[in-house]
């Protein structure tokens, strides 16, 4: 890695797909090590073979559900045991949980909490001392515009979730100041990937127009971007800044009103029959 003695090892969660996959091509390219998790060890393993082979890096491969609770102290402790010190971690894996809250069961909101926000959570509290003691670390929350702007009905804990991974960011990023540790929530909009797939609402969200979507590979280099300026947020775009910010100073009722009539669009809140 340019002007870098040493290299560099990055983990990234729910790297088999869209932006976690992104992310893995970024960061290979630049030089880093890799560690690559998610429950999709095929398509792990095929990503880990076609970034050894284009850039002759180290690239190491742990299927794993992060919403089994134990599943951050495994990685770490495999991690460990491996003797891979953790310079970046990509906090990336998510979904959504289509449909009214009420309709949906409390295992699937249970393991959403814990996919999200639970996991990313611990797997910071596990890597970050660790970068705190060598003077160096890179930390990325894959949040979301929905963290920034009044919630819609359905995929009900999504934007609560987003939302709690910025504050918990912001809050992350100041702790580590002057440390050379920076921490980034991230924050697209629509992002081309499978995301919309798994919950069924590809045909909705395609009616939405071209300029509204970012592609994955341009998301994962503004995250980089600006976790190594050390901006504690990161709002993709300009569409996507100027949604945030009129949400910031429109008044509430007229912000939720919006919300309210735009949601329908692009959200489901009644299971398919």
């Amino acid at each position: 890695m340019t002007g870098q003695s040493e290299t560099r090892t990055a983990l990234i969660t729910g790297a088999s797909a869209g932006i976690g996959a992104a992310f893995a091509r970024l960061l290979a390219a630049k030089g880093f090590d890799l560690v690559l998790t998610a429950r999709r060890e095929a398509r792990l393993d095929a990503l880990a073979a076609e970034l050894t082979r284009s850039h002759g890096i180290t690239v190491h491969v742990l299927a794993a559900d992060l919403a089994r609770p134990e599943t951050p102290q495994h990685l770490f402790d495999e991690l460990t045991a491996r003797g891979v010190a953790i310079d970046m971690l990509v906090n990336n894996a998510g979904y959504g949980v289509p449909g009214l809250y009420s309709q949906t069961g409390w295992d699937q909101q249970r393991d959403f909490i814990q996919v999200l926000v639970t996991a990313p959570a611990h797997l910071a509290h596990l890597f970050e001392p660790g970068m705190r003691a060598r003077r160096y670390g890179r930390i990325i929350n894959v949040a979301s515009l929905a963290g920034l702007v009044p919630a819609s009905a359905g995929h009900t804990l999504y934007g609560a979730a987003k939302a709690f991974m910025i504050r918990f960011s912001e809050a992350h990023a100041l702790e580590n100041e002057g440390l050379n540790v920076h921490v980034t929530a991230l924050c697209p909009g629509f992002t081309y990937s499978e995301f919309h797939d798994v919950t069924g609402a590809r045909e909705l969200v395609s009616k939405l127009p071209r300029f509204m979507w970012q592609g994955a590979d341009t998301v994962a280099r503004m995250g980089y971007e600006a976790v190594m300026r050390g901006d504690a947020v990161c709002v993709t775009g300009r569409v996507n800044r100027l949604l945030a910010l009129l949400s910031k100073y429109l008044p509430n009722w007229l912000a939720r009103a919006l919300s309210r009539s735009q949601g329908r669009k692009f959200r489901i809140t009644e299971p398919k029959t």
